[in-house]
Protein backbone atom coordinates (compact mmCIF):
# COMPACT_ATOMS: atom_id res chain seq x y z
CA UNK A 1 0.00 0.00 0.00
CA UNK A 2 1.52 3.72 -1.10
CA UNK A 3 1.82 5.47 1.61
CA UNK A 4 -0.34 8.71 1.98
CA UNK A 5 -0.21 9.01 5.95
CA UNK A 6 3.13 10.74 6.44
CA UNK A 7 6.50 11.13 4.67
CA UNK A 8 10.30 10.82 6.36
CA UNK A 9 12.06 13.62 6.80
CA UNK A 10 15.70 13.75 5.28
CA UNK A 11 16.77 16.80 7.01
CA UNK A 12 15.68 15.92 10.61
CA UNK A 13 17.50 12.42 11.84
CA UNK A 14 19.11 11.17 15.07
CA UNK A 15 20.74 7.64 15.32
CA UNK A 16 19.30 4.89 17.35
CA UNK A 17 21.64 3.10 20.42
CA UNK A 18 22.76 0.96 18.05
CA UNK A 19 23.65 3.29 14.69
CA UNK A 20 21.05 3.15 13.00
CA UNK A 21 19.07 6.08 11.09
CA UNK A 22 16.05 7.42 12.39
CA UNK A 23 13.41 9.68 10.52
CA UNK A 24 11.11 12.05 11.90
CA UNK A 25 7.92 11.85 10.73
CA UNK A 26 5.57 14.49 9.20
CA UNK A 27 1.42 13.99 9.07
CA UNK A 28 0.17 14.32 4.98
CA UNK A 29 -3.55 13.64 6.63
CA UNK A 30 -5.22 14.30 9.44
CA UNK A 31 -5.98 11.79 12.06
CA UNK A 32 -8.35 12.81 14.26
CA UNK A 33 -8.64 10.26 16.22
CA UNK A 34 -5.02 11.00 17.40
CA UNK A 35 -5.55 14.76 17.03
CA UNK A 36 -3.04 15.16 14.42
CA UNK A 37 -3.39 17.60 11.86
CA UNK A 38 -2.07 17.63 7.99
CA UNK A 39 1.81 18.65 8.46
CA UNK A 40 2.31 18.09 11.95
CA UNK A 41 5.58 16.79 12.98
CA UNK A 42 5.42 13.05 14.39
CA UNK A 43 8.59 10.70 16.59
CA UNK A 44 11.16 9.25 14.30
CA UNK A 45 11.39 5.81 12.91
CA UNK A 46 13.37 4.26 10.58
CA UNK A 47 11.60 3.10 7.48
CA UNK A 48 7.89 3.24 6.87
CA UNK A 49 7.68 -0.41 8.33
CA UNK A 50 7.59 0.67 11.47
CA UNK A 51 4.85 2.61 11.37
CA UNK A 52 1.79 0.97 9.79
CA UNK A 53 0.90 3.46 6.67
CA UNK A 54 -2.87 3.09 6.85
CA UNK A 55 -5.19 2.56 10.00
CA UNK A 56 -4.68 5.98 13.03
CA UNK A 57 -1.12 4.17 15.12
CA UNK A 58 1.07 7.03 15.41
CA UNK A 59 4.68 8.28 16.68
CA UNK A 60 4.72 11.33 18.75
CA UNK A 61 7.34 13.46 20.32
CA UNK A 62 10.87 12.44 20.84
CA UNK A 63 10.03 8.79 20.69
CA UNK A 64 11.73 6.14 18.44
CA UNK A 65 10.51 3.06 16.53
CA UNK A 66 13.28 0.93 14.78
CA UNK A 67 14.74 -2.35 13.56
CA UNK A 68 11.92 -4.62 12.55
CA UNK A 69 9.78 -3.09 15.19
CA UNK A 70 5.94 -2.30 14.56
CA UNK A 71 3.50 -0.21 15.65
CA UNK A 72 -0.26 -0.55 14.02
CA UNK A 73 -3.98 -0.39 14.87
CA UNK A 74 -4.75 2.54 17.01
CA UNK A 75 -1.56 1.98 19.16
CA UNK A 76 0.36 5.23 20.15
CA UNK A 77 3.82 5.71 21.38
CA UNK A 78 5.01 9.11 22.86
CA UNK A 79 7.16 10.91 24.79
CA UNK A 80 10.40 9.70 25.15
CA UNK A 81 9.41 5.71 24.87
CA UNK A 82 11.68 3.10 22.66
CA UNK A 83 10.32 0.66 20.48
CA UNK A 84 12.96 -1.87 19.00
CA UNK A 85 14.26 -5.41 18.05
CA UNK A 86 10.79 -7.28 16.48
CA UNK A 87 8.39 -5.74 19.10
CA UNK A 88 4.94 -4.81 18.22
CA UNK A 89 2.48 -2.31 19.62
CA UNK A 90 -0.72 -2.29 18.55
CA UNK A 91 -4.65 -2.51 19.27
CA UNK A 92 -5.41 0.48 21.24
CA UNK A 93 -1.95 0.48 23.64
CA UNK A 94 0.05 2.85 24.34
CA UNK A 95 3.95 2.97 25.04
CA UNK A 96 4.96 6.44 26.51
CA UNK A 97 7.22 8.74 29.04
CA UNK A 98 10.95 6.93 29.40
CA UNK A 99 9.43 3.30 28.12
CA UNK A 100 11.47 0.68 25.98
CA UNK A 101 9.44 -2.24 24.42
CA UNK A 102 11.89 -4.32 22.49
CA UNK A 103 13.15 -8.10 21.64
CA UNK A 104 9.56 -9.75 20.45
CA UNK A 105 7.73 -7.91 23.22
CA UNK A 106 4.34 -7.17 22.43
CA UNK A 107 2.03 -4.63 23.74
CA UNK A 108 -1.74 -4.87 23.05
CA UNK A 109 -5.53 -4.46 23.65
CA UNK A 110 -5.79 -1.44 25.92
CA UNK A 111 -2.42 -1.43 27.98
CA UNK A 112 -0.34 1.11 28.98
CA UNK A 113 3.65 0.94 29.19
CA UNK A 114 5.28 3.92 30.92
CA UNK A 115 7.57 5.80 32.69
CA UNK A 116 10.71 3.81 32.97
CA UNK A 117 9.03 0.42 32.68
CA UNK A 118 10.63 -2.04 30.38
CA UNK A 119 8.79 -5.17 28.68
CA UNK A 120 11.22 -7.30 26.61
CA UNK A 121 12.25 -10.56 25.12
CA UNK A 122 8.39 -12.46 24.58
CA UNK A 123 7.04 -10.61 27.18
CA UNK A 124 3.39 -10.06 25.98
CA UNK A 125 1.55 -7.20 28.06
CA UNK A 126 -2.60 -7.01 27.21
CA UNK A 127 -6.00 -6.73 27.89
CA UNK A 128 -6.34 -3.40 30.50
CA UNK A 129 -2.95 -3.79 31.96
CA UNK A 130 -0.84 -1.51 32.89
CA UNK A 131 3.04 -1.51 33.84
CA UNK A 132 4.81 1.41 34.95
CA UNK A 133 7.27 2.86 37.07
CA UNK A 134 10.72 1.36 36.94
CA UNK A 135 8.65 -2.54 36.47
CA UNK A 136 10.46 -4.83 33.85
CA UNK A 137 8.44 -7.97 32.60
CA UNK A 138 10.64 -10.07 30.22
CA UNK A 139 10.94 -13.58 29.44
CA UNK A 140 8.03 -15.83 28.31
CA UNK A 141 5.87 -13.27 31.19
CA UNK A 142 1.85 -12.49 30.24
CA UNK A 143 0.75 -9.54 32.06
CA UNK A 144 -2.82 -9.02 31.27
CA UNK A 145 -6.97 -8.89 32.44
CA UNK A 146 -6.53 -5.29 34.49
CA UNK A 147 -3.00 -6.09 36.18
CA UNK A 148 -1.02 -3.64 37.42
CA UNK A 149 2.76 -3.80 37.32
CA UNK A 150 4.35 -1.27 39.08
CA UNK A 151 7.63 0.59 41.10
CA UNK A 152 10.40 -2.18 41.11
CA UNK A 153 8.83 -4.92 40.46
CA UNK A 154 10.01 -8.04 38.13
CA UNK A 155 7.98 -10.20 36.13
CA UNK A 156 10.18 -12.91 34.24
CA UNK A 157 9.88 -16.42 33.05
CA UNK A 158 6.90 -17.71 32.54
CA UNK A 159 5.12 -15.57 34.85
CA UNK A 160 1.43 -14.74 34.46
CA UNK A 161 -0.33 -11.59 35.98
CA UNK A 162 -3.80 -10.83 35.73
CA UNK A 163 -6.36 -8.74 37.02
CA UNK A 164 -9.89 -10.55 36.41
CA UNK A 165 -8.51 -13.95 34.71
CA UNK A 166 -9.02 -16.73 36.86
CA UNK A 167 -7.59 -19.62 34.60
CA UNK A 168 -4.55 -20.30 32.59
CA UNK A 169 -4.71 -19.41 29.46
CA UNK A 170 -4.36 -22.44 26.46
CA UNK A 171 -2.34 -22.08 23.85
CA UNK A 172 -2.37 -24.17 20.41
CA UNK A 173 0.63 -24.25 18.27
CA UNK A 174 1.79 -25.70 15.26
CA UNK A 175 -0.45 -24.20 12.85
CA UNK A 176 0.24 -20.80 10.68
CA UNK A 177 -0.58 -18.52 13.23
CA UNK A 178 -0.42 -19.55 17.26
CA UNK A 179 -3.59 -19.38 19.40
CA UNK A 180 -4.24 -18.33 23.21
CA UNK A 181 -6.91 -18.31 24.58
CA UNK A 182 -7.15 -16.21 27.72
CA UNK A 183 -10.71 -16.40 29.84
CA UNK A 184 -12.46 -13.57 27.90
CA UNK A 185 -10.43 -13.27 24.40
CA UNK A 186 -8.63 -14.82 21.62
CA UNK A 187 -5.53 -14.03 20.11
CA UNK A 188 -4.81 -15.70 16.73
CA UNK A 189 -1.22 -14.16 15.71
CA UNK A 190 -1.69 -10.41 16.11
CA UNK A 191 -5.25 -10.68 15.81
CA UNK A 192 -6.75 -10.26 19.33
CA UNK A 193 -10.39 -10.05 19.83
CA UNK A 194 -12.88 -11.40 22.69
CA UNK A 195 -14.13 -14.66 22.09
CA UNK A 196 -17.95 -13.74 21.06
CA UNK A 197 -16.22 -10.92 18.37
CA UNK A 198 -15.05 -14.38 17.04
CA UNK A 199 -17.95 -15.91 17.32
CA UNK A 200 -19.67 -12.84 15.57
CA UNK A 201 -16.74 -12.02 12.75
CA UNK A 202 -18.00 -12.09 9.43
CA UNK A 203 -16.17 -13.46 6.21
CA UNK A 204 -15.77 -9.43 5.13
CA UNK A 205 -14.03 -8.64 8.99
CA UNK A 206 -11.72 -12.03 8.78
CA UNK A 207 -10.73 -10.82 5.31
CA UNK A 208 -9.47 -7.56 6.50
CA UNK A 209 -7.47 -9.00 8.71
CA UNK A 210 -4.87 -10.75 7.06
CA UNK A 211 -6.65 -11.22 3.76
CA UNK A 212 -7.61 -14.58 1.91
CA UNK A 213 -5.27 -16.54 3.94
CA UNK A 214 -6.94 -15.22 7.19
CA UNK A 215 -10.28 -16.12 5.68
CA UNK A 216 -9.01 -19.70 4.97
CA UNK A 217 -7.84 -20.33 8.56
CA UNK A 218 -10.56 -19.37 10.17
CA UNK A 219 -12.94 -21.38 7.81
CA UNK A 220 -10.96 -24.48 8.48
CA UNK A 221 -10.06 -24.00 12.63
CA UNK A 222 -13.20 -22.05 13.43
CA UNK A 223 -15.50 -24.84 14.92
CA UNK A 224 -12.27 -26.53 16.34
CA UNK A 225 -11.17 -23.26 18.25
CA UNK A 226 -14.69 -22.33 19.45
CA UNK A 227 -15.87 -25.57 20.93
CA UNK A 228 -12.40 -25.68 22.88
CA UNK A 229 -13.70 -22.26 24.01
CA UNK A 230 -17.05 -23.36 25.06
CA UNK A 231 -15.50 -26.75 26.32
CA UNK A 232 -13.74 -24.84 28.89
CA UNK A 233 -16.57 -22.39 29.38
CA UNK A 234 -15.12 -19.65 28.10
CA UNK A 235 -16.00 -16.95 27.90
CA UNK A 236 -16.29 -17.01 31.74
CA UNK A 237 -19.41 -14.69 33.48
CA UNK A 238 -17.60 -11.46 34.54
CA UNK A 239 -18.19 -10.39 38.48
CA UNK A 240 -19.74 -7.07 38.43
CA UNK A 241 -16.66 -5.52 40.55
CA UNK A 242 -13.56 -7.77 39.53
CA UNK A 243 -10.35 -7.41 41.46
CA UNK A 244 -8.02 -5.99 40.66
CA UNK A 245 -4.35 -7.71 41.10
CA UNK A 246 -1.00 -5.73 41.31
CA UNK A 247 2.68 -6.50 41.52
CA UNK A 248 5.09 -3.78 43.39
CA UNK A 249 7.99 -3.65 44.73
Amino acid sequence: MANAKYELLENDTVKSWDGRTLFRIRALVAIAAMGVSVGDLGGYVEAEKNLQVSGDAWVYGNARVSGDARVSGNAQVYGNARVSGNAWVYGNAQVYGNARVYGNARVSGNAWVSGDARVSGNAWVYGDAWVYGNAWVSGDAWVYGNAQVYGNARVSGDAQVSGDASKTPIVVSGLRWNVTITDYQMAIGCQLHGIEEWRDFDDRAILAMDGRPALEFWGKYKAALLAICEGEGRPFPKAEEPVVNTVAA
